[in-house]
């Protein structure tokens, strides 16, 4: 009789090496980034241009960087608080459409009080974005505990929902009567936008409030025994209902936190640098973080790290689309090809390849 091909299998290690943990991110940026270079080139672009326009010229001044501190607050924002729920295995992935709901409460106070005056305008805003934020996950919340229903699909297609919620405030009760017929709100009062953190930038507040969640987030999940509660559900779920920990609760919290954040970032945008209401809000800011959660290793600092760079990327290709003509298509395709290939690195670094002969079959 002869004997079984070998064939592969992953087998998993008994534990995760830090170096292999943090190649992992750098293999994905260097795959990621010679893909982008072929692409360019096949479609007839100067390489070298690209490459300077996504690599270097985000760092080469002070404005181009301000800009980048700019794109890191609402992605780092957004991504800490997927994070937590990802370690306990929730999976909000409508953090987009909690990103514009936030956007519309905090603009409630805006666009009913145009001429309103004083410093509590602004932290209202923040908060009213944040609740707004966290009602919307609450609906998938809810889904999720009381019919088992995948937060997965409920929570993207509450997305799509909250677009359609977006063009209605702005075709109907919230269009500017003096915007020209343009589908936005009326600008809003200077109380009502964020206090600059650099002067001559754009960069405000709403950058240290991310810095401030990170900060949070890596006080939480690796110090506090809530945070070690959750993960430890995500990782074993019979053993965390065995100790008593209630899974409900874990995803209740999860998704309240993630929608929370996607809120804050939300309504920062308004009050930041649009400082009005418009459709171009939903610039999928919630599905980037999605990639820069990963990125991190789901991890606090990496996640603060995994932001920047993917900021730094935003900025880059805005940049290669004017002096290197490269289409916007690439730069999608760049960040995809960035998440897929995280996610093949990482494999490799927790498991491992071995060549093993089959199960012979038992005679009948």
């Amino acid at each position: 009789m002869s004997r079984l091909p070998l064939l592969p299998v992953l087998a998993r290690r008994e534990r995760l090496s830090p170096a292999a943990a943090l190649l992992a991110p750098v293999l994905a940026l260097l795959l990621s980034g010679a893909l982008t270079l072929g692409l360019a080139v096949l479609t007839g672009r100067d390489a070298a241009a690209v490459a300077t326009a996504l690599v270097l010229e985000p760092f080469l001044s002070w404005s181009a960087f301000s800009e980048v501190l700019l794109k890191t607050g609402p992605l780092l924002l957004i991504a800490q608080g997927l994070a937590i729920g990802y370690r306990a295995k929730v999976f909000n992935i409508g953090a987009e459409g909690q990103f514009i709901l936030g956007a519309i409460a905090a603009s409630a106070i805006p666009v009913h009080l145009p001429e309103g005056e004083g410093l509590w305008i602004w932290p209202a805003m923040l908060l009213l974005g944040a609740l707004g934020g966290a009602a919307w996950a609450a609906l998938t919340a809810f889904w999720r505990v009381r019919l088992n229903a995948s937060e997965i699909l409920v929570s993207l297609m509450l997305s799509l929902v909250a677009a359609q919620v977006l063009n209605y405030l702005l075709l109907g009760p919230w269009k500017d009567p003096n915007g020209f017929n343009f589908p936005q709100s009326v600008m809003f009062p200077l109380d009502a936008t964020l206090p600059i953190l650099f002067p001559g930038t754009r960069v405000n507040v709403s950058f240290l409030l991310a810095l401030l969640a990170s900060l949070a987030a890596f006080v939480f999940m690796q110090r506090s025994f809530a945070g070690f509660r959750l993960e430890v559900g995500g990782l074993a779920p019979r053993a965390a209902a065995y100790a008593g920990f209630d899974e409900k609760r874990a995803i209740w919290l999860s998704l309240l936190v993630g929608g929370a954040a996607a809120g804050l970032a939300g309504a920062a945008e308004v009050a930041g640098p649009l400082g009005q209401l418009q459709r171009s809000i939903s610039t999928g800011y919630g599905y980037s973080a999605i990639i820069v959660a990963y990125l991190g290793g789901l991890h606090p600092l990496g996640i603060l790290v995994a932001a920047l760079v993917m900021a730094a990327i935003s900025i880059g290709g805005d940049s290669a689309m004017v002096s290197a003509d490269l289409p916007l298509a690439v730069v999608r395709v760049f960040q995809g090809a960035l998440l897929l290939a995280y996610l093949a690195a990482f494999a490799f670094a927790r498991y491992r390849l071995e060549w093993r002969r089959p199960a012979a079959p038992r005679p009948a």
